[in-house]
């Protein structure tokens, strides 16, 4: 299992959400370019990166500030997402240099998938992100009625490259990830998956490293790294123990 530091960004600035709310921001750097280059000198074998921007309005608002992103942390790949709603705007980021789009809210759309795995074949990581046991779409503030674990088994037979499942009620919070929901998933997807949302310690990586036969590929990290509260090259250690 790998640790992927997160690089949130808003007007700019690299930022984190609480909980996904757009109101509960704080802000740790004028300067997300250094803060991706920090975490790849600390060890970080890939990087995520969202465009919130993007993510609330519907439509990509960063793709350049990714593309400068992308270019400063060569070879360490960068996976990106925000606002991905059609194929131009997917298209539009993989030709920003990044490895893997994100797509959050039209995972929902089994057609929208088959056409852009087509296109770009794993090549897409869908996002399947949730909140009292619903997946919450638009930014985070709307919820559909589907389940987790309902949405995965649709995605399981296209060309994605993983799932990125995130508890929004534990996003940003540092209260532990959902461990039994990501292994779960995990399990039904019978795709690779990225775990977010809620590690607050080493301890958390430790505890999806040893459920991480379920089929759980790496970690997401935000808002503990640039506290402090964890140390990136001590996370990364304990990723790769069994």
């Amino acid at each position: 299992m790998i640790v992927i530091p997160a690089v949130d960004l808003r007007e700019g600035r690299c930022v984190r959400l609480r909980e996904g709310r757009a109101d509960a921001e704080t802000v740790f750097s004028d300067d997300p370019v250094a803060m991706a280059e920090r975490w790849v000198a600390q060890g970080a074998e890939r990087l995520h990166v969202v465009d919130l921007d993007g993510a609330f309005a519907g439509a990509p608002r960063q793709t350049a500030l990714v593309a400068k992103i992308v270019d400063a942390v060569r070879p360490v790949p960068v996976e990106a997402g925000g606002g991905l709603r059609d194929v131009a705007a997917v298209e539009a980021m993989l030709d920003a240099g990044v490895r893997w789009a994100v797509v959050g809210t039209r995972a929902l759309e089994t057609a929208f998938v088959a056409d852009v795995c087509g296109r770009f074949p794993r090549r897409v990581i869908a996002a399947v992100d949730a909140r009292d046991g619903r997946v919450a779409v638009r930014g985070w503030v709307d919820r559909a009625d589907v389940t987790p674990s309902a949405l995965a088994r649709t995605l399981r037979d296209h060309a994605l490259a993983a799932l990125l499942y995130t508890d929004v009620s534990r996003d940003g919070t540092e209260r532990g990830p959902n461990v039994e929901a990501t292994a779960a998933l995990a399990r039904d997807a019978g795709l690779p998956v990225l775990a977010s949302g809620g590690v607050g310690r080493v301890g958390d990586v430790a505890a999806l490293a040893a459920v991480a036969e379920a089929g759980i590929e790496g970690v997401i990290i935000g808002r503990a790294l640039y506290t402090g509260a964890v140390d990136l090259r001590a996370a990364i250690t304990a990723a790769r123990k069994r």
